[in-house]
């Protein structure tokens, strides 16, 4: 167990759940046991959002020497689907967490569930109702409004109990019967208002079939199936903050004073600007083919940022900076590229890609030389690695990286102008060849034959404003490139309620390059793959690669654009 101190320093460091933890461990509270849960509903991917859940969830279990389950909360069988399930694992996989034994479902639990809710009949604190839909909305009243009590909130236990089994046995069509709690129609809080129990879907569920035609609400599975499995510290968003007397109330039904009691605690779930995080709207943008999948490089899902190349360490140093707090915020998605940036910045190799190739030739090159040149694989190495790359007459340069007649602080190559080749030569640009439209075929060069990087003459430590990016003609890689960017052009897509949230869809948030050209040493990379094009920012290898027809994602630029945009 995780060693308790008093010392407040410690204590300032330690968000206000893990105060809460450290007391109950103080006051032996179930037996200083620190059991807790992610229980995900299968109804779409995990996005960043639940990323944070997931980093808390399993890190409270991991840092207090404690469990952690993952159950799947599969009571709404229309919207489930195994591909749900099998991708939330291997999201939670990913990002670097396992759960406790086996993988746990709600669905294990309906006989137990449907047990408690005889028992809570059985005390006379729940009925079977017939009221429709639009008469339950009706009855319920409003925030500042009591509501009305069912005309059939006074059966007997007896009748309760036959008509509930009469319900499990598949003898009435969908909506026709619910269950539902016997509490306080004139609450102010709304979900005390009598809430359903139990509604009947004549569905096929994803694990039992048709074994099923009646299944639990939310309300009452979730705690219920937190007691059965022995939960301590059942987290969950803010949004369940006026559900946590519900929570309780159904425990105070069914709760053996002997066990573990689950004490509810909720935090504020991650917001990012740019971004929505809701999974009906995500689904939306799927069904719609707004993007193409859960996967696709601009979704915040796990799964899109993962092929897009996200690192799990970069989603938990993102995690852990937001933080937990009491009270919802909205995070910038800048600082999500950022921790993207610092991680990547320490691990990838920098590699010479160029994605709107021109062609470039040093005109006083020997036309039959080739040689190698030796570059730095990573500046932020403790011990440094080189690789050799071939250097002939004939390169290719970007294309941006090039003006005619540039502005006085042009950097770059332009008409008798000089600039350093990346760990080559000085070159001079001495003229260019234009087609019929005037576009530039052509870039002709010479170059000072003794200026070699790091070959110690003179030349060599002559200083030039800039240093541009090239690739070989004759050793080139032809290759596609995805410039992603944010999938929304406003920073509250969701909020307008006069606007369809897929009005602020980015018509740029993909870019293909097709006739991209990258150094010979990428021949062999491999999906998942993560490089730095020098100058161009990060880049991944897309599941949709194949050898001999590579395809790289970009991740991030080198820096914030967006910033410049506001």
């Amino acid at each position: 167990m995780k060693e308790t101190t008093n010392n407040t320093a410690e204590d300032k460091k330690r968000n206000f759940i893990e105060q809460i933890i450290e007391e109950d461990i103080q006051n032996n509270k179930n037996e200083a046991k620190v059991h807790t849960r992610f229980p995900p509903e299968p109804n779409g991917y995990l996005h960043i959002g639940h990323a944070k859940s997931i980093c808390l969830n399993f890190g409270l279990g991991k840092n207090y020497k404690g469990k952690t389950n993952l159950r799947f909360d599969d009571t709404n069988p229309e919207k489930e689907e195994t591909e749900y399930v099998e991708s939330i694992k291997t999201d939670i996989q990913w990002l670097g967490f396992d759960w406790n034994e086996q993988v746990l479902f709600t669905s294990d639990y309906f006989e137990q569930l449907y047990e408690m809710a005889v028992t809570i009949i059985q005390k006379g604190n729940a009925y079977v109702c017939e009221l429709s839909a639009e008469e339950l909305s009706t009855q319920r009243g409003t925030p500042t409004q009591p509501g009305q009590e069912s005309p059939y909130r006074n059966r007997s236990v007896e009748e309760n109990l036959d008509l509930f089994e009469r319900m499990r046995n598949g003898e009435f069509e969908n909506g026709k019967m619910m269950l539902r709690a016997k509490i306080d129609m004139t609450s102010p809080n709304m979900h005390m208002r009598d809430p359903i129990m139990y509604r009947i879907r004549h569905v096929e569920h994803h694990r039992t079939g048709n074994q099923w035609c009646i299944y639990p609400m939310y309300d009452f599975a979730h705690g219920q199936s937190d007691y059965i499995e022995g939960i301590t510290h059942s987290v969950c968003t803010l949004e369940f903050e006026i559900h946590r007397p519900l929570y309780d109330w159904f425990l105070d039904q069914v709760a053996d004073e002997s066990k573990v009691r689950p004490q509810q605690i909720e935090f504020a779930r991650l917001n990012l600007n740019y971004t929505v995080m809701s999974k009906r709207k995500l689904l939306q943008l799927v069904q719609e083919n707004h993007v193409s999948g859960w996967d696709d490089p601009r979704m915040p899902t796990i799964s899109g940022l993962r092929r897009r190349g996200y690192t799990p360490e970069s989603i938990r140093n993102f995690a852990e900076t937001v933080g937990v707090a009491r009270r919802n915020g909205v995070s910038d998605v800048a600082l999500l590229e950022y921790s993207i940036r610092e991680n990547l910045n320490k691990r990838s190799a920098r590699v010479m890609a160029v994605l709107d190739p021109v062609k470039l030739v040093i005109e006083n090159y020997p036309e039959d030389k080739t040689e190698t040149v030796r570059t730095e694989n990573n500046p932020e190495e403790e011990t440094p690695t080189y690789r050799e790359l071939p250097f002939d007459r004939e390169l290719y340069i970007e294309r941006a990286d090039f003006m005619e007649n540039p502005p006085r602080k042009f950097f770059r190559l332009g008409i008798d102008r000089e600039v350093r080749l990346k760990s080559a030569y000085i070159i001079k640009c001495v003229g260019v060849e234009k087609d019929s439209d005037g576009n530039i075929t052509l870039i002709r060069c010479t170059y000072d034959q003794d200026s070699l990087s790091g070959s110690g003459t003179e030349a060599s430590k002559r200083k030039v404003k800039g240093t541009l990016h090239w690739v070989s003609v004759k050793h080139a890689i032809n290759a596609e490139v995805r410039l992603y960017d944010r999938l929304f052009s406003d920073e509250s897509p969701d909020s307008n309620k006069e606007k369809d949230f897929k009005e602020f869809i980015n018509p740029n948030s993909l870019e293909i390059r097709k006739e991209c050209k990258l150094e010979p040493s990428l021949a062999t990379a491999l999906v998942g793959d993560k490089v730095q094009f020098q100058r161009l920012g990060y880049f991944c290898v897309d599941t949709d690669s194949a050898p001999n027809a590579l395809i790289f994602n970009r991740t991030v630029p080198l820096r914030d654009s967006w910033s410049k945009k506001k």
